[in-house]
């Protein structure tokens, strides 16, 4: 089986980590008689030096035309004062909605050779094994209307506004649900129902979705609460579902849990387009070029893609087992460094991965 992958490193460590990644795919592949073809674009602050504009519609192209994505880190301080329009994080958002991505899964879970670098105890996050489903293309992102505006007074007035349809709403809460079933059965929609009217319509089409799953078990916390309930006793969660704003809170309160966001993967899906996926860290401009970059997440967000893009669920499990390995075996990069651990470089570390795959 043939596979187009479009290859967005972007900035700072991003090309070291898809590099490592990139050899990891070309290795797994063979046993599983998988092919993959690689097509490389430019996005963020590398496409706005080369082109002026963080997305050209070359990328945007090419990436539609591939069977998946994936997308290494974008950003750093050389593009933080550009306007707005311009910086690297509008191509990512123009990235989603160009492909339709409404979903985005972000797993947060404890690996047992790392739960002493999380900083709550061990009794709290021992065993945290939970899926944030977040709605991606609508809420207050991309509600119109929104910007910066001048009253009658004179007086600057800024604005955005939280929208959500009926539609937007059944089609996170179907793909939550589904993915509630694949795992305990436990669904948890997050929502502020109490005084937001766009949250009362959200948590009434999720009752209603969830007369189509009745193996689901939903419950209902409000968005301050949830936040609270993910440091106070986080094994509490399986699959949580919620919108933009609030799935972007949550999920970066729930990789925190494992120790370190540069462990943790992600994929965002739509409909029919091709999904992105994507480790959840940034760009890390201070380190980049200097071989201290952790590619475990990337190649982690590998292993998502051969799972929900390509139905290949031995080979992503494959290179998860080598991930685990890597570690069993005391490898570690500096973010994930412990005493007598051995410290290697990003290139060290995918070197151990496909010795390992081999």
């Amino acid at each position: 089986m043939a596979y187009r992958i479009t290859l967005l490193p972007g900035d700072g460590i991003g090309p070291e980590i898809l590099a490592v990644t990139v050899d990891v795919l070309k290795v797994i592949a063979p046993p599983f008689d998988l092919e993959f073809v690689f097509q490389e674009a430019l996005i963020g602050g590398a496409a706005i030096d080369a082109t002026g504009e963080p997305l050209p519609a070359e990328t945007l192209e090419k990436c539609r035309n591939s069977d998946a994505v994936l997308l290494a880190a974008i950003g750093g301080y050389k593009w933080d004062n550009l306007p707005r329009h311009q910086r690297p994080e509008t191509g990512l958002l123009g990235l989603r909605a160009g492909l339709g991505l409404f979903a985005n899964l972000r797993p947060a879970t404890i690996l047992p050779q790392l739960i002493d670098a999380s900083t709550l105890k061990k009794e709290v996050v021992e065993g945290v094994d939970i899926m944030v489903v977040r709605e991606l293309t609508g809420g207050i992102y991309f509600g119109q209307p929104k910007g910066i505006f001048e009253t009658e007074t004179g007086e600057k007035r800024g604005v955005n506004t939280m929208a959500y349809t009926e539609s937007e709403i059944d089609r996170i809460a179907k793909v939550a649900f589904e993915i509630a079933q694949k795992r305990s059965g436990k669904l948890c929609s997050v929502d502020k129902a109490n005084v937001l009217d766009v949250s009362q319509l959200w948590r009434d089409q999720v009752i209603k979705m969830s007369a189509n799953y009745p193996d689901v078990e939903l419950s209902h916390l409000y968005v301050d609460n949830a936040a609270m309930q993910l440091v106070r006793a986080p094994k509490q969660f399986d699959t949580i579902v919620t919108g933009n704003l609030f799935g972007d809170i949550l999920s970066d309160a729930a990789a925190m849990l494992t120790g370190s966001i540069g462990m943790l993967p992600s994929a965002s899906l739509g409909e029919s387009n091709p999904g992105v996926f994507e480790p959840v860290h940034g760009s890390a401009p201070d380190i980049a070029g200097q071989d201290k970059a952790n590619p475990l997440a990337q190649v982690l967000s590998a292993a998502m893609m051969l799972r929900y893009a390509f139905d290949q669920p031995e080979a992503a499990s494959k290179i998860e087992d080598a991930v685990q390995e890597a570690l069993n075996q005391g490898y570690r990069t500096g973010d994930i460094m412990s005493e007598g651990m051995k410290l290697v470089g990003c290139r060290a570390m995918g070197d151990v991965l496909l010795k390992i795959l081999a």
